[in-house]
């Protein structure tokens, strides 16, 4: 039996992580349409890929507000967090190939541990996965 202060924490966590992501991270990249889905797409030419931006930015935009939201309610949680994680490793990159260094990529890489912890936990009982 898990302890419910631990399932408590976990509920907090989600909550507030997958609400400033939506608000302040996926929303605005999946309302700002082409010209910013192309920008932020752009971003995977630090991995090698330089085809298709829109498309990779507007992926961006669709996984940080469709997986908080996921992430909020805690369903589909794993998968959720693990495209998450994955978003976050492209921003750290980008941050780290601008030349931020890593205070500037301390953000996506804060968020990119979280997302990872929740990928390997699950979101605790207090959540409609575990309804």
């Amino acid at each position: 039996m898990q302890n419910s202060k631990i399932d408590t924490g976990l509920l907090i966590i989600r909550l507030v992580l997958g609400a400033t992501m939506l608000a302040f991270h996926g929303l605005p990249k999946l309302m700002g349409g082409v010209e910013t889905w192309t920008k932020i797409g752009a971003s995977m030419s630090n991995l090698g890929i330089n085809f298709m931006p829109t498309v990779f930015g507007f992926s961006a935009g669709l996984v940080e507000s469709l997986g908080s939201v996921l992430l909020i309610l805690g369903l589909w949680t794993r998968p959720a967090a693990i495209f998450l994680s994955l978003t976050m490793v492209v921003a750290a990159a980008n941050h780290l190939a601008k030349g931020d260094g890593l205070s500037g990529a301390s953000h996506a890489i804060e968020f990119l541990a979280v997302f990872v912890a929740f990928a390997i936990m699950g979101p605790g009982r207090l959540s409609v996965d575990k309804k």
